[in-house]
Order: C-alpha cells, then structure tokens, then sequence
C-alpha cells in the first residue's frame, strides 16, 4: 500500500512539475502601448484620442474613401496587400479596432456589433469622412454589415470576406474556446504560449507555407498590448444574439468574397448572405481560407477594385439623375 502511494505521489510531483515549467517557459507580462508604437505603427499612423483609448489608423491614397475593417485577434496590418493596391484608386482608411492592436481595449469592456457600428460611426464622424465603401473580415464584416444596416445612407458599397453572422453549427476555434473557459482564460491573461497562435494560423491560412515566423510575432506581440489579453476574454465569455433577420433588411450593394477552405466560419453561410442580401454578389476562392485578402492580395483587391468601381459608377448616375430632376 505504502508502495502505491508512494509512486502516486512521485507521479503528481512529476505533474506539479510539468505545469509549473509550461507555466514558467510560457508567461508572458503585458507589452506598453509606447513600446509597441515603436514597433508596429507605420510612418503615416495616425491615433486619434476616443473614449479613452488611443485610436490607431492609416489613411492612403485619394479619391473615394473605401474603410477596411479587421477581424478577431488582428489588427489594420491584415490590410497591407490590399492598401498597397487599392491606394492607387482609393482613399483607404484601415484602423485597429477596440479590443486589437495598438488602440487596446474598450474601458467600458462592452464589445458588441453595435458597440463596433456605433463607435466606427463616430470614429469616421471625427475624420471628416461621411460617405464611403467599406470592407470587412471575420468580425469586421459583421461590423460592416450591422453598419450598412444601422446607417445604410452612408455605405455606397460593401464587400464582406468570411463575414461572422449566422449561428455557427460546429464548435468555436479552440482560442476561442479557451478564452470562453472561466478556467483557462485566468491563465491566457498571463501565461500565453506562442504555439497557440502557430495552431490557429495554421486553422485559419489554407497555405501553411505563408505561415511565417515574422506574420505570428506581429500578432503575438499586439496581442499582448496592455488590455488586449483582458478583451480577448471578455469578448469570448460575452453572450451576444445576433439578429440574422437584420441581414435581409440591406439594400447596399454588397460583394461577398469567402475562401472554399475556411475552417473558423464555415463556407456554407456564403449563400446564406447572398440569399439574404438581395443582389449581392459571390465569389470564392478554392485556395484560401479565413483571411484570403492575406492569403490572395493580388486576386481579391483586383476582384474588389472591379465590383468598387463598378457601383461607384451607379452611385454617380444615381446622384446626376436626382440633380437633373
């Protein structure tokens, strides 16, 4: 009996030991906004001071305003291939939203698709912008969409890339998932291992060769921005009813563009926004997952380039006729 426990105990040390040294090898204290500032913002950041939070964006390029907004756990960086296309014919306006990035979280902890429509309202209220194209990922095309349809007479166009809307039918992504775990997300606000984030790139990219040591640091690193860490959590435990309904009540003209291998929202609600969305348009991409203006910058700027152009066009038309009449 003695012999029993003794091994039993000599197994929970070992296991003690174990955690203890993951535990150790993995934390990781908050990073200060200054540093990362340092690091991560470009030459023509901008931060424009909003609830208390240091509101980090980029404005590019002249011409019609087209606003980009990113997806959960990015930052306005996501945007780099498309701002460097899309620049030539547009004014392009990126900006890391609360919660992500270099702006940090919302002192108020509130994060839903609301509260994002609502605060990028204002947001581009202080910038002078009152009317213009807009583009999202992920959670930025549910915040596009709730946008169109919460101030639909300032959205001339909208495209949505693997858009969060209908309910989901399988498990969340197992960041998500820890996050949403009032166990483990006490140890994700200190202890944050960097294989994490390799898993879930490796979830959301369909070509794991573009999965690159310096595209997982950049997100690591803003991700443990001063804040971040907390809102990540709080977002994830947070119980939020989306209204699908709202959906079909958009009557922007909508692009909607979805990698065929998304494995974070799945392929199958493409049709579910262009059904819903009457005269929107679909396109998707058999080499791409989750993010596939990362993945295909070249071929989804130059598809969204075709269909802004085109409804710009309309939107002229429109306007000339009402002042003819």
């Amino acid at each position: 009996m003695k012999s029993i426990l003794k091994k039993i105990l000599i197994v929970f040390g070992i296991l003690v030991l174990i955690i203890l040294g993951y535990t150790w090898m993995n934390y990781a204290p908050d990073k200060s906004f200054e540093e990362l500032k340092t690091k991560w913002s470009y030459d023509n950041s901008q931060f424009l001071e909003m609830d208390g939070m240091p509101v980090h964006y980029r404005i590019n390029g002249e011409g019609d305003p087209l606003v980009l907004i990113h997806g959960t756990g990015a930052s306005l960086h996501t945007w780099e291939g498309w701002t460097e296309i899309l620049e030539k014919d547009f004014k392009v306006i990126s900006l890391d939203m609360p919660a992500f990035g270099l702006t940090g979280p919302n002192p108020e902890r509130v994060y839903t698709l609301e509260f994002y429509a609502k605060f990028l309202d204002s947001f581009l209220e202080k910038i002078e912008v009152d009317k213009f194209s807009i583009a999202g990922n992920s959670l930025g095309g549910g915040i596009a969409w709730k946008y169109a349809a919460l101030f639909p007479e300032k959205v001339k166009s909208m495209i949505l890339i693997d858009p969060l809307g209908y309910p989901r039918d399988g498990e969340l992504p197992f960041a998500l998932r820890l996050a949403a775990n009032k166990y483990a997300s006490g140890f994700l606000k200190t202890v944050t291992p960097k294989s994490l984030f390799y898993k879930s790139f490796y979830e959301v990219y369909h070509n794991d060769d573009l999965v690159t040591e310096e595209l997982v640091n950049r997100y690591y690193q803003l991700y443990l921005r001063e804040g971040n860490r907390q809102a990540f959590v709080d977002r994830a435990m947070a119980t939020e009813t989306i209204d699908t309904l709202e959906i079909a009540t958009i009557t922007t003209p909508t692009l909607i563009l979805w990698g065929e291998n998304d494995e974070w929202i799945s392929p199958l609600d493409a049709p579910k926004f262009k059904r819903d969305i009457k005269g929107s348009e679909l396109i998707t991409y058999p080499n791409a997952g989750h993010v596939p203006m990362e993945e295909l910058p070249k071929l989804t700027a130059h598809d969204a380039r075709i269909f802004l152009e085109k409804n710009l066009v309309k939107v002229s038309e429109t306007e000339l006729s009402t002042i003819e009449e």
